[in-house]
Parts: structure tokens; sequence; C-alpha cells
């Protein structure tokens, strides 16, 4: 297991852009690129779950040594194409920290609309994208949790001062 000291988010994007993987960030991470105060310790993403994206995938995880969260090290986790075909969600630690991969994150669109209207953000030398303050709202309203619906105040006058 990680500890707080050891979430690295940039690197963890940067490892995953390096790889060419085709995702788009959601969750805390992504509330916070709109200028959330919220404070979080993991990383969430959606992903294209086409063939060559999943392979891209699978080699960045490698890369970072993912491991399942909360499971024995004797349960065997091979991330490879196949493996990210046949899950939905996936908690993980990772040498950059926790990553959580969720392939049709509850209240999202499809993946190609989610992506489409997603903004672009620069960090250092790359990009990603990071979903849109809409979609984050849909998705943490899907969710129901108090944090999440606590996010969603945040989101909606985010959204309204950006407006002005």
């Amino acid at each position: 297991m990680t500890s707080p000291a050891d979430f690295r988010p940039v690197d963890l994007l940067e490892t995953l852009t390096r790889h060419g993987v085709d995702f788009v960030v959601i969750g805390g991470i992504a509330a916070i690129a709109h200028g959330s105060s919220r404070v979080t310790a993991d990383l969430d993403i959606t992903y294209a779950t086409d063939r060559p994206n999943l392979k891209a995938l699978g080699d960045a995880l490698g890369e970072l040594r993912a491991r399942l969260r909360g499971v024995d090290e004797d349960v065997p986790f091979v991330p490879d194409q196949a493996t990210l075909r046949r899950t939905v969600i996936l908690t993980l630690d990772t040498t950059a920290g926790p990553l959580d991969l969720l392939a049709q994150p509850p209240g999202a669109p499809p993946y190609d609309e989610l992506r489409r209207e997603a903004e672009r953000i620069t960090l250092d030398s790359f990009y990603v994208l990071v979903a849109s303050i809409d979609h984050l709202v849909a998705m943490k309203l899907e969710a129901g949790r108090p944090h999440d619906l606590g996010d969603v105040d945040e989101l909606d006058t985010i959204r309204r001062l950006g407006a002005r």
C-alpha cells in the first residue's frame, strides 16, 4: 500500500500519456483541475476500450507496477488486454500512488462524448483531457456519496463564476 506522500498524480498522468493511452481524468483530480478546493489521494480515469488502447494502458500499468488494491500479493494481477477488456472498475496501487480505472463511469455519457467535451489541461511538457464540469457533476450525482454531493455544490459555483 502506498502512503499519501507517495501519491504523485503528475507522474501517473505522464506515464499514461507517454504510453499513448487514450484517457480522460475524472473524479477528485478533475474537480481540482477545474478549481475545486477538494483534496484527494487517488487518480480516477476513464479510457477508450479498443484493443490498441488497452495494450497501451496495460504497458503503462506494467511500468507503474500496478497491483490490485486491498488484495494479498499472492493474487496474481496481469494488466494485459484480456484482463482490461473483462473489467469495468479496477482499484490499483502503483509506484506513483493509487489509480482507479473506470471503463464506464456511472452517470457519464459514452466515452467518445466525454472525450469530445473534455477540457485540455497542459502539465509541464504534456497535456491531459479532464472531464467537463457538466459531466463531472453528472457522475458525482450518480455516485451520491456525501463528499460527491459536496463537490457538486462547489462545481456548480465554479461553473457559475466561469459563465460571467
